[in-house]
Formats: structure tokens, C-alpha cells, sequence
């Protein structure tokens, strides 16, 4: 049985006093759900989260991108090694906003996966379509390739330690959400993927959905035989609303 897990992106949001108000509203919320939860704070805001939250917290923290380097001349870059040393459990990887605001690659995200592994973290590898790649029918070619090229560099046993998110990237932020039959058909598609490659990963993975979830739609979309939580953006930015969410992936 797979544990629901639901992250919460806080991308490029918020501040100090803004991290301790979202932490100290979800805190008591967490304790007792039949789910997995996390946050990801902005970079600079880990390490006074970290603070807040104190060992043995219910509340897990996650990165929202990592550099594929140990150290090194790299200016403005944060490696796994400096995240993981402030007790950082998940790590965002490919973010659609990544790929296209950023230019990386597949092969790149290929990379930082492998990078987040080998210090003992979780990758949330993150995969979707464009508005115009669903529109030509190549949902499945695009989400696959991304899959792919994740799958190709790891061994099956590094593959099953990943999380993976699926994101159509044109219902991020737009208020758009695909259908629950929408989200479930690709979600058993990466699924059936994954079992070509080891049918244990395939099982045992979590599979994330991520666009414009909120509480009114969370608990149909959660309902689905391959949805095994959220990557919420903009929801997760309010306590109370996030909270619903997490419950709705508790039931």
C-alpha cells in the first residue's frame, strides 16, 4: 500500500515572518493523517525552517532545486551535500518551471537526480506536457521521454527510491486543473513504464499530481487507482487551505 504524500512548492514566495506563520499553522495539522507531508521553502528560508520545525517533526522539509555539483566554483549554486545537512528530505527535480524558465535539459535532470540519491535523498522527479503538446496528442511521448530519460540513467533499484510528479504544465498556476480521467490515464501510463523496468517500483512508487490542486478538487483527483498525493503550488501558501488538502489525502 502506497502512502499518500502531498508537498507543498512555495516557489519564489514569502519571508521569515511568513515561513513561521505557514509552519506554526500546519504543525498540529500533520500529526495523526494517514499521509505523508511536506513544504519547500525558497533556499535561504531552509535552514530557519529547519530551526522552527526541531527534530522528530511530522512536518518534512523539501528543496526546490539543487546543483548537480559537490562544490566548487559555481556561483549562486546550492549542492545536495548543503541541503541534506539541514535535514532536508525531498528534492524537487525538473520542475516545469526549470525546464522552460531555465533551460534544463532532460539529461540534466537526469543528472540532479542521480546527484539527490546519492546523499540519501528522495528526488521528486517532476514530468508534463505543454498546452500545445497536449492540444497534438503528444501527452504520452513528452511525459514518457521525460520519464525516460530519468529511468535510462539510474539503476532500477536508484529508480524506485524516486518520487514522481506529474505536472501539466498548463494547468500550473492558470486555475486549471486536467479531469481526475485526465490525470489518472497518464498517471497509469508512467506507471506501466515504470513496471517495464522493475514491477516492484512500479507498485511501490508514489506518484504525485500537481496543477491548480486545491481542497475542492483534491479529493476526486486523490481517488484515482495511480494518484498518490499532490505537489500543490499556490494552495499550499495558505495554512488552512493546504491543511483540507492533506486531509483529503489522508482519507
Amino acid at each position: 500500500m502506497r502512502r499518500p504524500l502531498v508537498i507543498g512548492n512555495w516557489k519564489m514566495h514569502g519571508s521569515l515572518a511568513l515561513v513561521r506563520e505557514l509552519l506554526d499553522g500546519l504543525k498540529g495539522v500533520v500529526d495523526g493523517l494517514n499521509c505523508e507531508v511536506a513544504v519547500c521553502p525558497v533556499s535561504v528560508h531552509l535552514y530557519s525552517a529547519a530551526q522552527q520545525l526541531g527534530e522528530g517533526s511530522g512536518l518534512a522539509l523539501g528543496a526546490q532545486n539543487v546543483s548537480t555539483a559537490d562544490s566548487g566554483a559555481f556561483t549562486g549554486e546550492v549542492s545536495v551535500a548543503m541541503i541534506a545537512e539541514l535535514g532536508v528530505k525531498f528534492v524537487l527535480v525538473g520542475h516545469s518551471e526549470r525546464r522552460e524558465l531555465f533551460a534544463e535539459s532532460d539529461q540534466q535532470v537526469a543528472e540532479k537526480t542521480a546527484a539527490v540519491l546519492a546523499q540519501g535523498l528522495i528526488p521528486v522527479v517532476c514530468v508534463g506536457e505543454s498546452l500545445a503538446q497536449r492540444q497534438a496528442g503528444e501527452t504520452q511521448v513528452v511525459v514518457l521521454r521525460q520519464l525516460n530519460a530519468v529511468a535510462e540513467h539510474l539503476s532500477a533499484a536508484q529508480l524506485a527510491q524516486c518520487v514522481i510528479a506529474y505536472e501539466p504544465v498548463w494547468a500550473i498556476g492558470t486555475g486549471e486543473t486536467a479531469t481526475p480521467a485526465q490525470a489518472q490515464e497518464v498517471h497509469a501510463t508512467l506507471r506501466a513504464r515504470l513496471a517495464e523496468v522493475s514491477e516492484k517500483a512500479a507498485q511501490s512508487m508514489r506518484i504525485l499530481y500537481g496543477g491548480s490542486v486545491k481542497a475542492a478538487n483534491a479529493n476526486e483527483l486523490f481517488a484515482q487507482h495511480d494518484i498518490d498525493g499532490g505537489l500543490v503550488g499556490g494552495a499550499s501558501l495558505n495554512a488552512e487551505e493546504f491543511s483540507a488538502i492533506c486531509r483529503h489525502a489522508s482519507k
